[in-house]
């Protein structure tokens, strides 16, 4: 049997380090909650997805908003974070905040400190692909987690590929048990 493929099949692996499939959202709330300091990285393609109606876009702050897990919008997304009544801890190109999460004396969005796990939702396939790669190969001290449908080889944590029902099952599932763990 073929495990997870990713959704762009060039560069699926560099190194020998692969990303934990996770499927369990339990699995997921509870190392997002374990995370000293996350960041939350929402893309563009938050803005133009919708799970049964909702926006993922939503769904990110809803994520974020539990924990209070700061939001660094790329590209077009800050206007409508804002809104929504969520101003971003940073606005940044995807390839800035990627530059920045290398550096380990980066002092993060709010100068706490560098983050130790990144979470990316909405961000191009192809551009989470790589720069994924780059965090893996060059940020040795933080984890990377995606809340994208896709499978990405390069993260740390990735969800198995899913179609849109399973994944947003997934997504409600890992509110509720954040919502539990915050409790």
């Amino acid at each position: 049997m073929i495990g997870n493929l990713p959704y762009h099949r060039v560069n699926v692996l560099t190194g020998t380090r692969a990303a934990r499939t996770i499927a369990d959202a339990s699995e997921y709330a509870h190392l997002i909650k374990s995370a000293g300091r996350p960041l939350l990285v929402v893309g563009p393609g938050a803005l133009t997805g919708t799970l049964n109606g909702k926006p993922v876009i939503e769904y990110a702050l809803e994520i974020a908003g539990i924990l209070d897990i700061p939001v660094c919008a790329t590209a077009h997304t800050r206007k409508k974070l804002a809104e929504l009544g969520l101003d971003p801890a940073s606005s940044y190109d995807i390839m800035e905040i990627i530059n920045h999460l290398k550096d380990p004396a980066w002092p993060g969005t709010r100068k706490e400190g560098n983050h130790d796990l990144v979470i990316f939702i909405g961000i191009r396939t192809d551009l989470a692909g790589q720069a994924l790669s780059t965090l893996k190969h060059y940020a040795r001290h933080l984890q990377t987690m995606t809340l994208n449908k896709y499978y990405f080889p390069n993260a740390s944590y990735s969800l198995p590929n899913m179609k849109d029902g399973t994944w947003k099952v997934f997504i409600d599932t890992l509110i509720t048990n954040l919502k539990e763990k915050a409790g």
